[in-house]
Parts: structure tokens; C-alpha cells; sequence
């Protein structure tokens, strides 16, 4: 039978696609955009059905047992439509009847119920329908790009149809008035998707040529809501790029020093000011490159015990950092007090220090900037160790193991971070304390006491002054801190309305990037404080849902995770636009992974790693590295170490 309806719809007219997509699992809008402008055709796109049911008892409705569209009672006015044939018609539910009518934008040689709605955010809004009397006569002449079998409203219909006072809803649910008589549309088998911020208008912005989004007509005052929703929202390239440019064409203009065309077609950006940035050709050609694929290189670091000899041994990462000045280079601590220095470019071991005593956490690591092979590595039992990868004892296997010097211990340790010249080191944890570390004499010389009301996760020394730092405490208060001034009262304090997991300093000391519980990302002026950028992540409603967000690309994006979700948000540091979502997505199916920590890479423009973790309690967590400017079709042949894949609460 399914057969044969396809045979029917497919041999009908070659010209129109519509697509359903309920209840699948699909929840990217990048990815899903980057799969569907390979459907020029696509004129009708599904991810819910909106299903009408009457609040007054009316039972009149045309609709019969086909509910892909709004219902109307018997007694309201309706826009008859001729039948639709389909070029293709992709089923993604249970292949039922039932189901396939629900695919179907039109029920065949049945009349179709239009209903519209206001563009709109991820939520459902309630609005009031005022329909004229008249139907459409199919003498009307349809817009430029639809093919001429679809008769839709005229523009005076349209008009009409656009006299609509919308209002929030508590339920849930789309409701309105024909006639005198109400109705209220209900969302079924809705995809993840459907649940994103701003989903409606940037699919509506993305797809040009799309004329109904989930059973709803988009009118012009629709697209033309979207596209202001999308810009004031998202980046479609980085940089602010309008357009894609090919990357051989912009190392010509390199070469002879030409200006950017895509400088030409738009204002002068703050971020690039017009032939003046050293980094002008740099972000062009990431804008390029990463405009070619939706679908970035992400590759699991692949190092285990088996590089030590140890067949059954598995490391269980906790916390990690990119080495400061050697880009090959990244430590590592676990869950069981292994410190292990990898190159993870060749994903290989170079250093490995094992847990000594009890098996307790590293939660707490910090490179040296003017010592790159020493460290500091802080575990939860309150240990502080020096390390040094480059004075070690030999090995039989060859392998470095690292000399030490031990510090006092800071009981239940979260972190530890060293100033800009290497002379002093920080540490914090679950208290309201803060212990301060001479590094060249290995003595604590000061523990700051009662600094906040509630525990302090994270400490961060800025990057230029050896004397500034910031706490972030979950009493909701972010600290500024001298201690030439003998931090007895702070700089100034900024307040959060939840918790704060982390805080860090942006490259260039001039922003404060905080984070807190629930996808509170903020980004203040280090100056005074104040606040500079808020990025309005959705939250997901969890006091549990632990956030943590850091700089990409210098101080030009911010990278934010959280371990209740399975996605990273890439946004402009600048306007806090959403330039991408990388969702991670276990190797086995079906199984999600959580983002427990991330870096960006600070030699790579659009690279990062994050530390996640399976659902699952008795699976391992990973390191994944991503790279957006890479697609992980063109490396699937190159992976001989790591496998590639599209992918607690305390310490950074």
C-alpha cells in the first residue's frame, strides 16, 4: 500500500516537497538547516502537528479524519483548497495510515483549513482569528516561487488574516475565534526541536522558499518578524560576515592586499574595522571555513593505560588544561589522582604521574607561564603538588614521570590558579576561604578568611596583573580582589541571581566572563564590575544544571556548557549572538553525552575540547576535541588514534 501511495504522490508533479520530521530526535537548528537547504523544492516543513479541538462543543468540522490541519467548526468560514500533489514525501514515523495522512500538508482531494499565527518564540502563543466571509477562488494568483497548481490567499485575504491580538499562554496550546466560536490548537508529536528559543523564526529566516512551517501559513509580516528575530539573535558567519566567500579567493586578495569584499557590502564592524585589523583575512577565511560544513570534526582523545603497559587500564578524566605556550601539549588530571601530560595532536602519553596514598580527584590544575614544563595539581583530599615534566627519573617504558614539590593542604580543593608572573599561586574549595601559595619557597603564606557567605568553586588570577583576582562563590556573588590592598573587603562585588560555578578573566583582563547555575552567562566590565553582555541561554529549569563558560578565539566568542545538557553554545562575545550549537551524541545509539568542563583552544581559531560525560553511571567520561572550521566527513579516513564521532558540579 505505501508502496503505491508514493508511486501516486512522486509521479504527480515534479516541482514541490513536503516534509514531516514529528518525533524524531532532532534538536540542532544548524545541523538541521545545513540537511534541508539541500531541498530547494521544500515548500512545507513539519516538526508538531497543531491539532484543533473545539472549547465550546461545537461538533461541526470539515476536517474529517484528517488532522494535519486546524479543524474548524461546521459554522465558521473556511479556505478551500485544491488538492496538492507532492514530489516527495519522507515518512520518519510509524508507517501507518493514520501516519500518513498526519504527513500529509494537505489531505488528498479533501479541503484544507488554514489557520495563522503570529511569528512567535519556542513557546505557543494564544491569538484571536478574525476570518472574512469570502473563500478563495483558485483564479487567484500566487506569489512568485510557488508553483502554479497552489492557490493561496490574495494579499487582501492576507490582510485580513493578519488582524490578530496575540497574548502568552499558560497551557501551552494555540487558541482562537472564528465566527464567534472558539478553538484551540494542540501540539502533537513534537520533535526536540520545536522546543529551541526562537525556533519558528529561524527556521522561517533560513528557508526562503518555505510557505507552511508545522501545519501554519507564513504570511510577509511573518518572515519579515523572523529575519529581525534571527538577526538580533544569530550569526550566520563568524565575524559578522554576511556572505560566504571561497577561501582561495580571499588568499588572492591577500595577497594584493585587497580589502575583503565582504567589507564592502556592509557598515564598518567594531570587530573589524575596514583595512585596518591584522586579523581581517584571518576571520574571513574562519567565516569561510566554517560556512562549508555544519557538521564539525570532533574526535575523542584516545590515550588509556594501554600506553603504560597496564592492559585493562582506563583513565577517567575530571579536569583539564591546555598547555599556555607549547600547542601540542594538554594535561589532564582523573578521578583517581593520575596527572597525565599528553600531546594530543598525536594523542600519546609524555608524562604520567600516579595517584599516590588514596585515590582522591584532581580537580585543580594550573600551567606555569614562564616555566612550561612545571604545573600545579590540587586533588580533593586537600593535596597541592609542583610539578615538573622535564627533571624526572628514568622509566622502563620510557615514559617521564614528573619531580614535585608538596604545599600545605586546602582541604576539599575545587581550584587553584597562578598569577602572571609565576610567583604566587591561589587555591579555594569548599569553604569561604581562600589559601594564598608562595611557588619559590613552596610556603602558604596567607589563608583569607570569610571572603563570601557560601563556598568558593572557583579562584582565577587575571591574566596581566599579579596582583588582581576573582572568586565566584554559589552565595551568588562575584568578587574582584587586590592584594596589594590586603583583600580584606573586595574591589567590588557583582550578584548574580543563582549560584556561581565559575568565573575567569578574558584574555585582555577587560571582561569578567561569569557563570552561573542554569545557564546564567554574564559578561561584566573587570573595571567596575558593571554588567556589559548578557547572553540569555534558555535555562532548563534545574538548580542542579551547573554551568561553565570560557573564551574562544581570544576574547572574540565565548564557549558555554552545562552538565544537565548535551549541547555547547558558541556566541559572539561582542552582541552575545548564538553563532552555533554543537550537540554531542554518544557512540552508541541512542545515548547522550554532558558537558562536564570545556576549554578553547588558544592556538587554533574555532577549536575546543570539552570533557563530557555518558548518561550512563558505569560508562567512562571523554575528552572530545571539536573543530568547527573542519568537517567530519573529510577526516573520517584519518583517524587512526582517537575515534570520530558527532558527539560534577564543583571546580572549573
Amino acid at each position: 500500500m505505501l508502496s503505491s501511495f508514493r508511486e501516486d504522490c512522486f509521479s504527480s508533479m515534479p516541482n514541490l516537497m513536503c516534509l514531516s520530521m514529528c518525533e524524531t530526535r532532532i534538536s540542532n537548528l544548524w545541523t538541521t538547516i545545513a540537511a534541508l537547504s539541500k531541498l530547494p523544492s521544500l515548500v512545507e516543513l513539519r516538526f508538531q502537528n497543531w491539532i484543533c479541538c473545539n472549547d465550546v462543543g461545537s461538533s461541526g468540522s470539515s476536517g474529517g479524519d484528517d488532522q494535519t490541519g486546524p479543524s474548524q467548526p461546521s459554522n465558521a468560514s473556511h479556505l478551500e483548497m485544491p488538492p496538492i500533489s507532492l514530489n516527495l514525501l519522507i515518512d520518519l514515523d510509524v508507517m501507518t495510515e493514520q501516519a500518513i495522512r498526519n504527513l500529509l500538508p494537505f489531505s488528498m482531494n479533501q479541503n484544507f483549513q488554514n489557520a495563522n499565527e503570529d511569528s512567535s518564540d519556542d513557546s505557543e502563543v494564544d491569538f484571536s482569528i478574525h476570518l472574512e466571509n469570502d473563500q478563495l477562488d483558485s483564479s487567484h494568483s500566487a506569489p512568485p516561487g510557488w508553483n502554479r497548481e497552489i492557490n493561496l490567499p490574495s494579499e487582501a485575504t492576507s490582510a485580513a488574516l493578519s488582524n490578530q491580538n496575540g497574548e502568552e499562554s499558560s497551557e501551552g496550546a494555540i487558541s482562537g475565534h472564528v465566527a464567534d466560536v472558539s478553538f484551540k490548537y494542540i501540539s502533537e508529536h513534537a520533535s526536540p526541536i520545536c522546543f529551541e528559543q526562537h525556533y519558528r523564526e529561524f527556521m522561517i529566516a533560513s528557508i526562503p522558499q518555505l510557505r507552511v512551517l508545522d501545519n501554519l501559513p507564513i504570511r510577509n509580516i511573518d518572515r519579515e518578524m523572523a529575519n529581525l528575530t534571527f538577526f538580533k539573535h544569530f550569526e550566520r558567519l563568524p565575524y559578522r560576515r554576511s556572505d560566504k566567500e571561497n577561501v582561495v579567493s580571499i588568499l588572492q586578495k591577500r595577497e594584493i592586499r585587497a580589502i575583503p569584499s565582504s567589507f564592502r557590502t556592509q557598515k564598518q564592524m567594531p570587530m573589524d574595522p575596514v583595512g585596518k585589523s591584522q586579523h581581517s583575512y584571518a576571520r574571513s577565511l574562519c567565516a569561510a571555513k566554517m560556512g562549508s560544513s555544519a557538521w564539525p570534526y570532533m574526535n575523542s582523545l584516545s590515550i588509556s593505560g594501554n600506553d603504560l603497559g597496564d592492559e585493562n587500564g582506563s583513565f577517567r578524566p575530571r579536569q583539564f588544561e591546555y598547555h599556555p605556550t607549547n600547542s601540542s601539549l594538554m594535561v589532564f588530571g582523573t578521578l583517581d589522582g593520575e596527572v597525565v601530560v599528553v600531546n594530543h595532536e598525536k594523542q600519546k602519553i609524555v608524562s604520567y604521574i600516579p595517584s599516590f596514598g588514596t585515590m582522591n580527584s584532581v580537580l585543580g590544575l594550573c600551567w606555569l607561564k614562564h616555566f612550561p614544563s612545571r604545573l600545579i595539581a590540587g586533588s580533593d583530599n586537600g593535596s597541592l603538588k609542583l610539578y615538573d615534566i622535564q627533571h624526572f627519573p628514568s622509566t622502563s617504558n620510557g615514559l617521564r614521570t614528573a619531580s614535585s614539590v608538596t604545599f600545605d593542604e586546602f582541604d576539599q580543593l575545587t581550584s587553584v590558579h597562578v598569577n602572571s608572573t609565576d610567583e604566587l599561586f591561589l587555591a579555594s574549595g569548599y569553604s569561604k576561604n581562600v589559601a594564598l601559595y608562595d611557588i619559590n619557597s613552596g610556603r602558604r603564606l596567607q589563608v583569607f578568611t570569610d571572603m563570601h557567605q557560601e563556598h568558593i568553586n572557583v579562584v582565577k588570577f587575571s591574566n596581566c596583573s599579579p596582583s588582581i583576582f576573582a572568586t565566584s562563590s554559589f552565595d551568588q556573588d562575584i568578587k574582584m580582589w587586590d592584594l596589594r590592598q590586603k583583600p580584606i573587603r573586595p574591589c567590588y562585588t557583582a550578584t548574580s541571581s543563582k549560584g556561581n560555578v565559575m568565573v575567569c578573566f578574558s584574555p585582555d583582563d577587560h571582561y569578567l566572563l561569569a557563570s552561573a547555575v542554569d545557564n546564567e552567562v554574564k559578561q561584566l566590565l573587570a573595571a567596575d564590575g558593571s554588567l556589559h553582555l548578557d547572553f540569555q541561554i534558555p535555562a532548563t529549569g534545574s538548580s542542579q544544571n551547573y554551568t561553565r563558560s570560557y573564551y574562544l578565539n581570544g576574547k572574540d566568542y565565548i564557549i558555554s556548557g552545562s552538565c544537565d545538557e548535551h549541547v555547547v553554545r558558541v556566541c559572539c562575545a561582542q552582541t552575545g549572538r548564538r553563532l552555533r550549537d554543537i550537540s554531542l551524541e554518544g557512540k552508541a545509539s541512542g545515548s547522550s553525552m554532558f558537558v562536564q568542563s570545556l576549554r578553547g583552544d588558544p592556538f587554533r581559531p574555532f577549536n575546543m575540547s570539552i570533557l563530557a560525560a555518558y548518561t550512563r553511571p558505569s560508562s567512562k567520561s571523554e575528552i572530545v576535541k571539536v573543530n568547527l572550521l573542519a568537517s567530519s566527513e573529510c577526516n573520517k579516513e584519518s583517524s587512526s588514534g582517537g575515534s570520530s564521532f558527532p558527539f560534577n558540579s564543583m571546580g572549573g
